[in-house]
């Protein structure tokens, strides 16, 4: 079995903060070192139920989050920028399932751990085929565009709800509570790594038992509507070719497939200025 782990950082053990997960600031590396711990939980969980060949995909910020050194060595690593499929990148070689770990809800959730969707200072909402979607929608239809599952989501408490809503059938692990955008009940990674990798061994088990989720399926062709945070940002990303300017902060294309949907997504978005 070939699995691919799509990680992101915000749903992680103890985040609550955007100085956990930022780079540039002095408490990023206890929490790589928190997000590298709840993936190897993920994929030990994942070897223990009988997956063979794990690829994990670092998905947050510029990709290279999660510690190689600290990495489970039967798991390999893609990292970097500019990656052709970004969070979920590796899913169109050929694999069998996904796991998403370190998630969180979409912008506008009530209470969710730093709700967002790909872009906290671009985007308001994101709708396919009309329908309201976050990064759990976003990257599960796209796994789904190569017939692959998502069998977990780890995170809080309204990821689960999302992904459950998304993903019927699916495993989730709630690592924490969230209380408000910034602030939640945190278990500790001595509570959080056995839940995981119980979650991870029971989503991949049953997947092998032929008793997990279906892979997401998106009517062709798919639509794509983005709210953006102001008329500037719609000013630049309607010069995407295809793309129709509904009002003064939302822009609507559509395109054949999900994955096209997904690339012209991200051409859109990053054409956005993100100053006022």
């Amino acid at each position: 079995m070939k699995l691919l782990i799509a990680v992101d950082m915000e749903g992680a053990t103890g985040v609550t903060a955007w100085d956990h997960v930022d780079p540039k600031t002095a408490e990023y590396l206890r929490f790589r070192n928190l997000l590298t711990a709840d993936v190897n939980a993920a994929v030990e969980g994942a070897l223990a139920a009988g997956a063979g060949d794990i690829l994990v995909v670092d998905g947050h910020w510029n990709s290279g989050n999660v510690l190689i050194e600290e990495l489970n060595p039967k798991a390999q690593l893609i990292t970097g920028t500019h990656l052709p499929l970004s969070m979920v990148e590796g899913v169109q070689g050929g694999a069998d399932a996904a796991l998403f770990v370190g998630y969180h809800a979409r912008a506008g959730t009530l209470h969710a751990v730093l709700d967002h969707t790909w872009s906290d200072r671009r985007i308001i909402n994101l709708w396919l085929n009309g329908r309201l979607a976050g990064e759990t929608g976003l990257n599960g239809a796209l796994c789904g565009a190569y017939g692959v599952p998502v069998l977990l989501v780890t995170g809080d408490q309204a990821v689960a709800a999302e992904a459950r809503d998304w993903i019927p059938g699916l495993e989730t692990s709630v690592v924490k509570t969230a209380l408000g955008r910034t602030g939640a009940q945190c278990l500790p990674p001595a509570e959080t790594g056995p839940l995981i990798h119980a979650a991870a061994r029971r989503a991949v088990r049953r997947f092998l038992d032929k008793q997990g989720p279906s892979p997401v399926q998106m009517t062709r062709p798919v639509t794509v509507r983005i709210e953006f945070g102001n008329s500037q940002m719609v000013d630049a990303a309607s010069l995407l070719p295809g793309s129709e300017r509904l009002d003064g902060r939302t822009l609507e294309f559509t395109a054949g497939d999900m994955t096209s949907a997904y690339l012209q997504f991200r051409a859109a978005v990053s054409l956005a200025p993100t100053g006022s």
